[in-house]
């Protein structure tokens, strides 16, 4: 996998699944330092976190203090950042609305880890089914974080760091 310097989840509103993600990668450990954050696809004003997210985050001792939602932007799609969907039509959309965009990585999370389903929106649920999509996004991202050390590994053996072309 390509080194990036960020990792950007999206969803709908940037309150459920992709602050979900964010939160629960940050809870693993990266081989190379990156930025992990999370935006949505129609933020109108800034929100806080879903409270049934909040709670199922602090049920599995992920404390999320104060996030608000916030509106992907055309800021954010750079060739440094992955950005990472949570469905098929929210990628579609973004390349729709931004068809400028080149070398940007828009990929759906699911496809990157090989799962053949795509996350489902808790949105309206019970607090269980947004226990199951915890459930089902820590294992997938566990399948993304691994994929990201691994190719970490294979980008290091492949370049010479700590050259003078590195560090200058």
């Amino acid at each position: 996998m390509k080194r990036y310097d960020r990792i950007i989840f999206v969803c709908n509103s940037g309150t459920a699944r992709a602050p979900m993600a964010e939160a629960i990668m940050k809870e693993y450990i990266l081989k190379f330092p990156m930025e992990i954050e999370s935006r949505g696809m129609v933020v109108l004003f800034p929100e806080p976190l879903n409270q049934k997210v909040e709670a199922v985050l602090i049920s599995n001792g992920i404390n999320v203090e104060n996030q608000m939602s916030k509106q992907l932007s055309g800021e954010d799609l750079l060739p440094e950042n992955l950005i990472i969907t949570m469905e098929a039509a929210q990628k579609q959309k973004i390349l729709e609305e931004h068809r400028d965009i080149s070398g940007v990585d828009v990929e759906v999370l699911t496809d990157l880890t090989g799962d053949e389903l795509e996350i489902l929106n808790p949105y309206g649920g019970t607090l269980q089914s947004y226990g199951i999509c915890y459930e089902t996004l820590n294992k997938t991202i566990r399948k993304l974080v691994n994929l990201i050390n691994e190719g970490e590994e294979a980008y290091g053996k492949s370049n010479n760091y700590g050259t003078s072309a590195d560090s200058a």
